[in-house]
């Protein structure tokens, strides 16, 4: 099994440094593993979440070289795809 990690921040404001602890934490289990690091951008805030704030997230991420693997993830891009995955797992009985 391939270890896989991801960081999600909710893009309203600068990475702060609990975020940055919990994102380094990610990446290196990810390397320390042979894994994959992803980064999640949790934007379901329509009020709080800028583009700026991701920007500046990205920026911070960069300047502490924790690349990602995969992602940028959007949430908001990504509502077809739960769908679909609540729709299979509905036909294969796996929820009620």
């Amino acid at each position: 099994m391939k270890i896989k990690t991801r960081f999600a921040p909710s893009p309203t404001g600068y990475l702060h440094v609990g975020g940055a602890r919990t994102a380094l934490y990610s990446w290196l289990f990810a390397r320390n593993h042979g894994g994959e690091f992803v980064l999640r951008i949790e934007d379901t805030d329509l009020e709080r979440s800028t583009p700026e704030a991701i920007e500046a997230i990205m920026d911070g991420m960069n300047w502490l070289s924790l690349e990602w693997d995969e992602g940028p993830y959007y949430q908001t891009k990504r509502f077809d795809r739960y769908n679909a995955v609540i729709d299979q797992m509905l036909e294969e009985g796996h929820c009620l």
